[in-house]
């Protein structure tokens, strides 16, 4: 469950669809003249400028701005988050005017307004998305100067020792059609098999996030065991159509079952042994289905949920702070607020009514220090643009939604997983309520484990904190790899 703290806003630009159109503004032929000056006189003349972006937290991940100039003096332009991997992020309009340049990126919500100094070397300014700023300094730079991203030693490379097949499958209830993979192993079918559930925010078939591709690992890993994987687009996200902005958890869980009888409706798939594994957000989304569908073999959870939304956002925005240095006094305070917004969001039905409610709460941060409200993450002069997440239906559904009901209704086995070091869903939180609901139900065959040192991406991590993420080479621990390859062939060998 992704926090809205800045800490995070590069994890946003990982998961923007790319091939956006840029469109970019003329600006005043005296100053491109300026600008133009240190580069080599093209029909198309491209500038390299490379900056680091100040999240706090001692994390600063790469940026580089591409800025193209055209022969009649237009701006165009990318963006690209090295460290993340996110390379050739569209910017939609660009602008340079008397040594200020301005830009946008509206698909994250996203703008920069920096200054060029006098010799055309810097541009020094501030990074702006969805109400939160940080400072960010471009300096001109080369592509040669340009390093690569951290390396991802687990993403397999081809050929692979087993058959990979596009596959599409329509929910014809929501009208979408999700896009995936399937990877299928060359002998011993028909073959147990996984869908894998993807965590909250848009996300790709491989979970996609920070230059890692945790699906693409854990697909690969299952499939070498001779286990059959589908791992697909989030509806209206990569190939598949929809739309993300309007659905709810609930309305992922039906893709999901559609899913599930895609895999039925395949010879080399044994419609009994077919279970899912769904990573935070999808952890929550796998009980839903396996509660509802006798079919579903098994369900793993990966950093899954216990309980209720708005106590888990609570707690891992305050585990976040702390991991800053953030003092316990203006945690609490913060706390405070942020628990009467929350009751606002889950109490006021009507958007217009909650929005009014909420701005008026916001006032109260006027009178705050720096510190607190850099704990809150927000105060009145960006409530617009969070009160716009607060009140998405995902957002609404999220933040009420509580598990124990559904977890109560699953009798499949069940495979619990979470790390020690995960900061967004604390297994101290969610680990006993979730073995308390599953006992209660009388669920004979669930297994809880809590893996020593892994943060919320199964990384072997020194902290936990996202600010660890990008910097962290391994994708997913092989430790919790082996643990869910053999918990799977050893319940689908039982069949």
């Amino acid at each position: 469950m992704n926090t809205t703290k800045l800490l995070l806003i590069l994890a946003v630009l990982a998961a923007v669809a790319l091939g956006l159109a840029i469109t970019a503004q003329r600006p005043v032929s005296l100053v491109i003249e300026k600008m133009t000056k240190t580069i080599a006189p093209t029909p198309e003349q491209n500038q390299v400028w490379q900056g680091a972006l100040d999240v706090g937290g001692g994390n600063k991940p790469r940026v580089v701005l591409r800025i193209s100039v055209a022969a009649d003096g237009a701006l165009s332009g990318t963006l690209d988050s090295i460290d993340q991997g996110a390379l050739n992020l569209p910017i939609d309009t660009i602008t340079l005017q008397d040594q200020k340049l301005h830009f946008e990126m509206k698909a994250i919500g996203a703008s920069f307004d920096g200054t060029l100094n006098a010799d055309g070397t810097k541009i020094a300014g501030t990074w702006n998305q969805s109400g939160a700023a940080a400072p960010l300094i471009f300096e001109k730079s080369s592509p040669s100067a340009i390093t690569a991203a951290t390396k991802r030693p687990q993403d397999p490379t081809k050929p692979y020792p087993y058959n990979e097949e596009e596959v599409s499958f329509k929910n014809d209830a929501a009208g979408d059609t999700l896009a995936g993979t399937l990877t299928l192993p060359r002998s011993g079918g028909p073959y147990a098999a996984v869908v894998l559930i993807t965590g909250s925010g848009a996300q790709d078939r491989n979970e996609e996030l920070l230059n890692h591709r945790p699906f693409l690992v854990l697909a690969d890993y299952l499939t070498r065991q001779g286990i059959a994987v589908l791992r697909y687009d989030d509806r209206g996200f990569g190939k598949s159509t929809g739309d993300f902005s309007k659905a709810t958890s609930a309305d992922f869980a039906t893709d999901v079952q559609t899913a599930i009888e895609f895999l039925k409706s395949r010879k080399e798939i044994d419609p009994t042994r077919i279970g899912l594994i769904g990573h935070s957000e999808g952890g929550l989304i796998a009980p839903m289905v396996a509660a509802h569908d006798s079919d579903v073999s098994f369900i793993i959870l990966m950093a899954g949920t216990g309980v209720p939304g708005s106590d888990v956002i609570e707690a891992q925005w305050a585990a976040i702070e702390r991991a800053q240095g953030v003092g316990e006094a203006a945690i609490a305070k913060a706390m405070d607020l942020q628990k009467r917004i929350d009751s606002v969001v889950k109490e006021e039905n009507d958007d217009t009514l909650a929005a009014s409610k909420i701005r008026e709460l916001f006032k109260e941060t006027e009178t705050w220090t720096a510190e607190e409200k850099s704990a809150l993450g927000s105060d009145e002069s960006n409530a617009d643009a969070l009160i716009t997440t607060l009140l998405s239906p995902w957002f609404r559904f999220f933040l009420s939604y509580d598990p124990a009901p559904t977890l109560r209704s699953v009798k499949c086995p069940v495979l619990v997983l979470n790390g020690e070091r995960d900061l967004q869903v604390l297994p101290s939180q969610n680990l006993l309520p979730i073995a308390a609901e599953l006992e209660a139900g009388g669920n004979a065959d669930y297994t809880i484990i809590k893996f020593p040192k892994l943060n919320h991406l199964f990384q072997t991590s020194t902290t936990g904190s996202p600010n660890e993420y990008s910097k962290i080479e391994e994708t997913i621990s092989p430790s919790a790899l082996k643990i869910m390859g053999d918990w799977i062939l050893a319940h689908t060998q039982k069949k």
